[in-house]
């Protein structure tokens, strides 16, 4: 195996399924630097949804070592199931794919591929309209770098039913795994306890393809959206996750949300802390907006949560998909190497009232929080000698020109690309070196423009909170069925209240009576197995100081049926 800048180089060839080699149509492909795959549907035609059976072969004949059509198949001969995958990609004539790796019988078989670790679930990412081939992979090598998993990638020539269609991309799938998102795997039987907890991946992405389910979060994504955020499970996968399963994890998110919709969203006890790994937060931030991904933050963005025991908080990405990133989009500024793509993204008034893939609301009270941004300021000054170093990066995308740079004569002579405007290109080079110094370019202004922003960002160091002088209660959700919870902030110390009345003023129920001390304290308001009428109901927190005084404040709650 060979090394470059961070990557390994895999050498891998096929042969051709019962398809002589001079029948290889659009080029006389003999062989390759390049890890060659050929598959070989046997007549059918790859479906969109749900996967056909085909045969694949790869040939691997060591690093260094030329790999031929005319040798045999010497790392994988075998099964696969194939579909188209993507969404707007799919509109290209050179097709992104998915598979998995099969044994005879058609159950899944993991395999190592490439040098990637054993798995079955893969993909071959076409790069159509990413002209340098390099976006993808890229993204994933910084990703890795900040010590976040992203997929790892391959390079190789595809030869599919006797026809050369040019680079593809070979990439691991996102999934559960110990190799990949290293969760609890969770079997149908986990429903209760401990094992109910997780792990579980969500995201928020398009609804095209087969085997999808979301929820619809009761928060728009700013007050009168008329478009909805929907929240997709993704593992366990739909077909499998059972109810108990899709109960728990959509009333823990939600319950996520109500408290990033209220004034604790950013509070270290019981705000945005409390509920996610901060560092994630900052890396994926990071990540997305050094890309400068107009994608980011409302399509294949995913995030995950492990099991209790393991680890209660979810963890944002991994980080996906970024062929129209680094100013490789014309559209929501994708392109100037200056501005967050979080500000665009919920600012702007035409992708606001005309784009269905809106931004959770809780990005944007991110965005606001001097914490999250102090946070965001100290992952960057640390990766920026590192992840992001522009030096190392420039090393990788000059490593992989040199080791690129005989297939993409053959991949831009069957794609014809070169010069021509290919949705959503910003910038049209005439030639690849024009791409690459387009790329590299853009990288470095990039870099230099978010160095300057994030070393405006206001330091913020742990502090006591500030004194108050009256009681400060806060209501999560609200309005709530069957149950909230409520953050009482005490001026001092006493013998504290809390009762609830109707809108009539009848007393309904006495939820709290006891001493507390100075303080943020948490008290839960529960009305399940009660026969409450929805409405507004009010509750009276009264406290009884040490010092002989007397607070009280009254709190308004609405109650849903």
């Amino acid at each position: 195996m060979k090394k470059i800048a961070g990557f390994i180089i895999c050498g891998i060839a096929t042969l051709i399924f019962l398809t002589p080699l001079s029948e290889i149509r659009s080029q006389q492909f003999t062989s390759s630097n390049l890890p060659i795959v050929v598959i070989n549907t046997n007549g059918q035609i790859i479906p969109d949804d749900y996967k056909i059976t085909a045969d694949m072969g790869i040939i691997y004949n060591g690093p260094g070592v030329r790999n031929n059509l005319t040798d045999p198949f010497n790392h994988y001969d075998g099964k696969i199931g194939i579909e188209l995958r993507g969404s707007s990609s799919q509109m290209f004539p050179k097709k992104p794919y998915g598979f998995e790796t099969r044994d005879t019988s058609g159950e899944d078989l993991d395999v190592s591929l490439l040098g990637m670790p054993l798995e079955a679930d893969w993909i071959l990412n076409a790069t159509y309209n990413d002209k340098t081939l390099m976006r993808d992979v890229m993204a994933y090598d910084i990703a890795r770098a900040t010590g976040r998993y992203a997929s790892r990638t391959r390079y190789c020539e595809l030869v599919l039913n006797g026809e050369y269609v040019g680079i593809y991309i070979i990439m691991e799938k996102l999934k559960n795994d110990k190799n990949r998102v290293d969760i609890k795997k969770m079997d149908p039987e986990d429903t209760t306890g401990d094992a109910l907890t997780g792990g579980y991946i969500l995201k928020f992405d398009k609804t095209d393809g087969e085997d999808n389910l979301w929820w619809t979060s009761p928060y728009p994504p700013y007050p009168g959206s008329p478009f909805p955020i929907l929240v997709q499970y993704h593992i366990p996968k739909p077909s499998s996750i059972v109810q108990q399963q899709k109960d728990y994890i959509r009333n823990h998110y939600t319950n996520f949300e109500n408290i990033m919709n209220s004034v604790l969203f950013d509070d270290p006890e019981y705000g945005y802390p409390k509920w996610t790994d901060e560092n994630s937060l900052a890396d994926f931030f990071l990540i997305n907006e050094f890309a400068k991904n107009v994608d980011a933050y409302r399509l294949s963005s995913f995030f995950y949560k492990d099991r209790d025991s393991r680890n209660p908080k979810y963890v944002m990405g991994p980080v996906w998909d970024f062929n129209i990133a680094f100013g490789n989009a014309n559209y929501y500024s994708g392109a100037p190497m200056t501005w967050w793509e979080l500000d665009v993204l919920t600012t702007d008034q035409n992708f606001l009232t005309t784009d269905q893939f809106q931004v959770p609301f809780w990005w944007k009270k991110l965005r606001n929080s001097p914490r999250f941004l102090s946070t965001v300021k100290e992952r960057w000054n640390l990766l920026k000698t590192t992840a992001f170093n522009k030096d190392r990066i420039f090393g990788v995308i000059d490593s992989l020109t040199a080791y690129l740079n005989e297939a993409r004569q053959r991949n831009f002579q069957k794609w014809p690309v070169l010069g021509q405007y290919v949705w959503p290109n910003p910038y049209v080079g005439q030639t690849w070196e024009d791409e690459l110094n387009y790329f590299k370019n853009w990288i470095n202004g990039r870099f230099l423009w978010m160095n300057n922003a994030i070393n405006q960002f206001t330091d913020v160091s742990e502090k006591e909170p500030l004194p108050v002088d009256m009681i400060i209660a806060e209501t999560y959700p609200n309005p709530f069925n069957p149950s909230a919870n409520m953050v009482v902030t005490l001026p001092g110390a006493g013998q504290l209240k809390v009762k609830l009345f109707s809108s009539a003023g009848e007393e309904t129920g006495e939820f709290y009576d006891g001493y507390l001390e100075e303080g943020k304290h948490l008290i839960r308001i529960d009305l399940s197995g009660q026969s409450f009428a929805a409405g507004v109901y009010f509750a009276v927190i009264t406290l009884n100081n040490n010092n002989g005084t007397v607070q009280r404040i009254v709190s308004k709650l609405m109650l849903m049926k």
